[in-house]
């Protein structure tokens, strides 16, 4: 068995050791290795987040997006900032990659807080009432 907060960890760290590796490496196989390390992480955490969502499917709203190109927006946005850290090493590519993982997280964030509702007592207890 593994320690929770080692297992809440995990998704996190694939993307974070995914994105490093991506950054710091030249070799078209360890990169390309990264990459599925880095997808492979967002997978997992989206994965995680959907099965913690509480609010019914009815009160949810339909987007313009596919529902599986939507769940990886955060990701993609990091991956493209990744990206832009990579080939534009200069100010300027700074910037801009900063920007983009700012509002990444932004979603992420605004997204974990939609991941928290309270539960009624029957859903908490099922099999009580």
């Amino acid at each position: 068995m593994i320690a929770k907060s080692l297992y809440e960890a995990l998704p996190i760290s694939y993307i974070t050791i995914g994105s490093a590796s991506i950054l710091m490496l030249e070799q078209r196989a360890a990169i390309f290795f990264a990459i599925i390390l880095f997808a492979l992480g967002a997978k997992i955490y989206d994965m995680r987040s959907q099965n913690r969502r509480t609010d019914p499917l009815k009160k949810r709203k339909a987007g313009k997006l596919p529902d599986s190109l939507y769940n990886f927006t955060p990701f993609i946005y990091l991956f493209a900032a990744t990206l832009v850290f990579k080939l534009y090493p200069t100010i300027y590519g700074a910037m801009i990659g900063a920007g983009i993982i700012a509002y990444s997280l932004y979603i992420l964030i605004k997204r974990s807080s939609y991941r928290r509702h309270a539960l009624t007592e029957s859903q908490r207890y099922p099999n009580y009432y």
